[in-house]
């Protein structure tokens, strides 16, 4: 299975730019997104940004995957070898 991320392009130089992924910047690929611009919500694979997003479904998406990570934690707490 494959996971894109979510997150803010929150700046541009050349072909890669800095994505706010809701409280860490990584720098990604932009070459298949050539038309991206700051404040573009992007999907995010693999190092590459894949795809354009809303800002609503970005927030949706952030959500949702941190609920899935508090639910395994509070199953499976950190530190517990059960």
């Amino acid at each position: 299975m494959c996971l894109a991320y979510p997150g803010e392009i929150v700046d541009i130089e050349g072909t890669r730019g800095d994505v706010d992924f809701g409280g860490f910047t990584k720098s990604v690929n932009l070459l298949l997104l050539p038309d991206s611009q700051v404040g573009d919500f992007v999907l995010v694979h693999a190092g590459f940004a894949i795809s354009k997003t809303t800002k609503d479904d970005a927030i949706e998406t952030l959500d949702a995957l941190r609920k899935v990570y508090e639910a395994a934690y509070d199953v499976i707490p950190r530190g517990n070898k059960k």
